[in-house]
């Protein structure tokens, strides 16, 4: 392109707005004049000297502004925007040509406004050159800030913006506060939870101290513990604790202590303390914190840590373990909690975990029937004696048992215990039939002669038949779907005997 092309002096002006220009202003502007000779390189001609900037060609100049901001406005005098420029890099602008033509103002949050129209003013001072931040808004939901530089370029006053997105920065500084507000809040969370452990550790009566497995240093102690020790908290933090002890090396009383906080049993170490002297018992328990093990252990003097010899216990304990009688707790919905060995045999159950977590109904021939029966009526009366039904094994085989079962309320969680009895051998020698008592027979009797054999065996039927049916209504609290499913009868076949016997207005 030559300099002195007065097509390349429009084409020029054209795609900078300023077409206006006569031709010695557009020289002056771009630096368009005579066409000198340039000095040589061994490349060539040398286009760029000391204080001049070398001719762009028009159609280059719109991708050179462009890719050299995010965001590039050509404004009036009055802001009307008249070109807009968007770095094809920054996809997330979207396209605005939709801007021009229209007032800046148009595209700007209200606290941005006041900050153009400061700018504007000081274009001709000394803070000239000073970037400006703006937040623009698009169709009244989309808000980014940019920060621009203005260059005039026409006498008549328009202006260059070249902008830069803030919106990574913007983003960068959000996740810094959130981060500073966590930071805050696990400082502030950390510091109450260290004031709830030092109160906690100096009011408590029972000797607590926290040891180091890796180092077998002590950690933290409390008051009651360095009173038992014979020392003060101070002198003991950080020291060895297998020093505070008399015969004691570290790594043997670490390896006790590790030992015996891991044991099923939980036993405790007993001790000397050099200090003061005292014999004392240790019971440990060993934790992991922030990857590091330590070691909490409880320490309590021999002669008050030994354990109250307890007959009553001891006996009901090997009672439960032993007896020959089931023994079965469950919670309030019939869940079995524990089980002895002697259910463990009824129910065909290899081990107490093949039971537990189980309803207990699941082992009863009537299974919920039986259950809720049971259930309700020790919860009304405390207790439920000699019930008598059939227990299902873990391969179906039927057992006839009886069952008592008490209702421990007085109590955090209240349990219901089930004491389970096998009667299939009492059954066996129990003569077939049914006693009839002196009165009954009596009755009997006196019906011979009056009325005959079909008779009497039918009201004896309906006799028996009323009792079994106010039995069942009974235990199942007026419960007529349970005493339904309890007497082997439909609920219509029921409700036909309630009415005969006058037993449908009976209340539970």
């Amino acid at each position: 392109m030559r300099a002195d092309d007065p097509n390349a002096r429009r084409r020029v002006a054209r795609a900078a707005g300023l077409e206006g220009l006569d031709d010695d202003e557009t020289d002056q502007k771009f630096g368009f004049g005579p066409v000198e000779a340039k000095p040589m390189t061994s490349r060539g001609v040398k286009y760029w000297s000391t204080g001049s900037i070398p001719l762009i060609a028009p159609e280059m100049l719109g991708g050179i502004i462009s890719s050299a901001s995010d965001l590039s406005l050509v404004i009036s005098d009055d802001a009307t925007i008249l070109s807009v420029l968007v770095n094809p890099e920054m996809r997330t602008l979207g396209k605005l040509d939709h801007w021009e033509g229209r007032n800046v103002r148009d595209f700007l949050t209200p606290e941005s406004v006041p900050k153009l129209e400061a700018k504007l003013a000081a274009l001709d001072g000394p803070q000239a050159t000073r970037p400006v931040e703006l937040n623009h808004l698009d169709r009244s939901a989309w808000e980014f800030p940019i920060r621009y530089t203005f260059h005039r370029i026409t006498p008549d006053g328009a202006l260059l913006m070249l902008g830069r997105d803030l919106r990574p920065i913007a983003e960068m500084q959000q996740q810094l506060v959130k981060a500073q507000i966590a930071l805050e809040r696990d400082y502030e969370a950390q510091r109450e939870y260290d004031t709830r452990y030092r109160v906690l550790m100096d009011t408590a009566t029972d000797a607590f101290v926290f040891v180091h497995v890796n180092s077998g240093r002590v950690a933290d102690l409390n008051i009651s513990a360095a009173k038992m020790l014979g020392g003060k908290r101070d002198d003991i933090v950080g020291h060895a604790f297998a020093q505070e002890f008399e015969g004691r090396r570290r790594g043997e009383f670490l390896e006790t202590l590790t030992n015996a906080a891991i044991s099923d049993e939980g036993r405790a170490v007993a001790i000397q303390a050099r200090r003061s002297g005292k014999e004392l018992r240790i019971s440990p328990t060993v934790f992991r914190a922030s990857g590091e093990r330590l070691l909490l252990c409880r320490i309590e003097n021999e002669e008050s840590g030994e354990p109250v010899s307890d007959e009553l216990g001891e006996n009901l304990s090997a009672l439960y373990q032993e007896g020959v009688d089931a023994i079965v707790f469950t919670d309030r919905d019939g869940v079995i909690r524990s089980a002895n060995e002697s259910f463990l045999n009824l129910a065909d159950a290899t081990h107490l975990t093949n039971v537990k977590g189980r309803s207990l109904g699941d082992y009863l021939a009537r299974g919920t029937v039986d259950l809720k029966v049971l259930l309700e009526n020790a919860a009304r009366a405390g207790q439920m004696r000699m019930y008598a039904t059939k227990l299902a094994g873990e391969y179906g085989a039927a057992l006839s048992i009886e069952i008592s079962v008490t209702y421990l309320n007085d109590r955090a969680h209240p349990s219901y215990v089930f004491v389970i009895r096998d009667a299939s051998r009492v059954e066996a020698v129990r003569k077939p039939g049914v006693a009839v008592g002196d009165d009954a027979m009596r009755s009997i009797m006196e019906l011979v002669g009056s009325a005959s054999l079909k008779d009497i065996v039918s009201e004896t039927t309906d006799v028996v038949e009323k009792m079994c049916i106010e039995t069942a209504v009974e235990l199942t609290r007026n419960n007529r779907v349970a005493a339904a499913e309890m007497l082997g009868l439909s609920r219509q076949s029921l409700y036909v005997k309630l009415r005969k016997y006058g037993l449908l207005a009976k209340e539970s």
